[in-house]
């Protein structure tokens, strides 16, 4: 098990821009895929983006494609996502994730596939 810690969520004006990190505990960071979920109120958890071990692949959803992006520092085993020109459709809680077992190359998309979650943290973007 991998612990994850997600932080950097708040309030902000649609346009603008947050940058959410996911602190990991545990070497096993390094041979995961990391996604990056989200849940709005009255809505089902949604898949944002993942990446793979090394960060060499990365899947986005078409809804943040082109907006947010995806990264992964493995010395600090944080993983972030920018999220740049946010919507107000994009306020949701936002929940890190990690794929134990996913081949080097793979950024999971399916939540059911990923073995460790965090607590989520709330972004909110006003219109």
């Amino acid at each position: 098990q991998v612990q994850l810690v997600e932080s950097g969520g708040g309030l902000v004006q649609a346009g603008g821009s947050l940058r959410l990190s996911c602190a990991a505990s545990g070497r096993a960071f390094t041979r995961s895929a990391m996604g990056w979920f989200r849940q709005a109120p009255g809505k089902e958890r949604e898949f944002v983006a993942a990446i793979s071990w090394s960060g060499g692949s990365t899947a986005y959803a078409d809804s943040v494609k082109g907006r947010f992006t995806i990264s992964r520092n493995n010395a600090k085993i944080t993983v972030y996502l920018q999220m740049n020109s946010l919507k107000p459709e994009d306020t949701a809680v936002y929940y890190c994730a990690a794929d134990l077992h996913s081949p080097p190359t793979a950024a999971t998309m399916g939540g059911y596939e990923y073995d460790s979650w965090g607590r989520g943290t709330q972004v909110t973007v006003s219109s």
